[in-house]
């Protein structure tokens, strides 16, 4: 059999439990629930708990805890483009010197693709930092894209223009020069402010259109497309609330937005599946859906409703001894499927996210996998796929052997993250070891630097049995003092000699502004 098309949708600040086949009780996710039926679906599938280091580790094959592989730009730089402050070219000069550059030789995802023939393809939300170029993206081995450049104008669901191949295309009727983003909230009363003035095409829509177009000039040749979508990462804004929720009356204005906001996400997924039916290459294309990060309330947080870093008392969460849980905050979409966390930090609930698998014919339909992977692992998973070696200086490994039913392929020992509270470690048997940085003894911690050792006696270091503890509530770590030395030599291994480098502001670079 040839080697296979590939499609990976990847959502936006989704944490598992907003989707009925991972449990979601409000509506049902029947498009996705479709593909996890046909094909296989992760219980132990993890990535980084915020956005742009979770991409990068997708992209780069690497996790996010290394030292000096990698930086980002910062976002909101192409509001200056947007008031004509700076030309397209002189931004691109700006974000280009920024940073690390990449090395000659380096591997990325859509290189991988490329080699093997595929003709490669981005539409949606950028796929690095927080600002990127048309330059950049091509460096990445992309031979089309279409959207944003920057994380900033993200936030925003009706932008004045995008990206096509490096060249602006201004979009009719979108004419908010701040992309037409909501209110962040607290959204008092479950209330969402609605003005359509200038806000005319919703940005899903124009990635539909280009997906479509895509999927049907590429349908007689591999291709690689990948979909980086801004569902359903707030500020929550969509008015045209779908029949499903409308007349839900346990849920206020802005859960019924938010669970729209799902729901279009899952109209796209079915809007490809149904395309490559059409075109007659479903049973030779494979299909992966993942979320970057765990799950994010804020979005439709509500005062004295739903909260994210306090419970409904007004106690505020330490971190450590306490964390947020949907009994404690109010959630009524229980969207971290009854984990401890949500996005930024290292509990479960930050980082453990969906990640469904289709090939129809190769892949067992209504699979349940308990294999241990992380979003690192796709970029090997995608070169086993098209006939290559993984190269040599990935974390990942290949998951495609277990999809296919074979018992013989290597497994993750433990997998490493990083987050803003610092790096979490788990291991194939379950174990986890949890590690947070931010203490009130180590709040010199700075967002562009840190003077805080490697080992600070400031850090918790917590142990965790996740099989027999999901929610994260009894530390074991005087149990087991051995099993905390013995896992947090590994860490500090994985982290390069310094914790630090496990947390997303180790990787922020400041503009060489010219």
């Amino acid at each position: 059999m040839k080697n296979p098309n590939i499609v990976l949708i990847l959502a936006d600040d989704l944490g598992r439990g907003m989707l009925s086949c991972y449990g979601q009780r409000h509506y049902r996710t029947p498009n996705i629930d479709r593909l996890a039926g046909a094909g296989a679906r992760f219980e132990r599938a993890y990535a980084c708990a915020m956005c742009a280091p979770s991409r990068a580790t997708l992209l780069t094959g690497m996790h996010d805890c290394h030292a000096g592989r990698w930086t980002f730009t910062r976002g909101h730089v192409y509001s200056e483009l947007t008031n004509g402050t700076r030309s397209l070219e002189n931004l691109a000069e700006l974000i280009n010197n920024t940073g690390i550059r990449p090395r000659d030789g380096d591997t990325f995802l859509a290189t991988v693709a490329r080699r093997a023939g595929y003709v490669t393809g981005q539409i949606g939300k950028l796929e690095w930092g927080f600002a990127t170029t048309g330059e950049e993206i091509r460096r990445h081995g992309w031979d089309y894209h279409y959207g944003y450049y920057d994380h900033g104008q993200c936030h925003g669901f009706y932008p004045p223009y995008v990206f096509e191949d490096g060249r602006r295309i201004d979009i009719p009727g979108n004419t908010r020069a701040n992309f037409g983003v909501g209110h962040y909230g607290p959204h008092p009363g479950g209330k969402v402010e609605h003005d359509p003035a200038g806000r005319s095409v919703y940005s899903q829509d124009l990635f539909d259109a280009r997906i479509v177009e895509f999927l049907r000039s590429h349908r007689d040749r591999p291709f690689f497309l990948y979909h980086p979508s801004q569902l359903p990462h707030g500020p929550t804004y969509y008015p045209d609330v779908f029949p499903e929720v409308a007349d839900n009356p346990a849920l206020t204005q802005v859960e019924k937005e938010f669970a729209s906001m799902v729901l279009r996400l899952d109209r796209t997924v079915g809007l490809i599946l149904d395309e490559l039916d059409r075109l007659g290459i479903a049973q030779n294309t494979l299909v992966m859906f993942a979320s970057d990060n765990g799950h994010a309330p804020s979005c439709y947080a509500q005062p004295g409703r739903t909260t994210v870093d306090a419970d409904l008392q007004g106690n505020r969460f330490d971190q450590i001894t306490s964390k947020f849980t949907s009994e404690a905050c109010g959630d009524i979409f229980n969207g971290n499927d009854s984990m401890g966390g949500i996005k930024t930090n290292n509990w479960e609930g930050g980082t453990r996210v969906p990640l469904i698998v289709r090939w129809p014919g190769r892949i067992p339909a209504a699979k349940v996998s308990d294999r241990l992977v992380a979003l690192y692992d796709t970029l090997a998973t995608v070169a086993e796929l098209t006939g290559q070696t993984p190269p040599p200086e990935t974390d990942g490994l290949s998951y495609l052997p277990s999809l296919l039913g074979r018992t013989d392929a290597p497994e993750h020992s433990h997998i490493v993250y990083a987050s803003s509270w610092g790096p979490a470690l788990v291991t194939k048997d379950g174990w986890k070891l949890r590690i947070h940085m931010r203490r009130e003894e180590a709040l010199n911690f700075s967002l562009f630097g840190t003077v805080l050792s490697a080992l600070d006696k400031a850090y918790a270091y917590q142990l965790y049995h996740l099989p027999t503890d999901r929610r994260e509530e009894r530390d074991r770590a005087k149990e087991h003092p051995e099993m905390v030395h013995q896992l947090t030599g590994i860490l500090l291994r994985e982290c390069d000699g310094n914790f630090v480098n496990a947390t997303p502001q180790a990787h922020f670079a400041p503009y060489n502004a010219r």
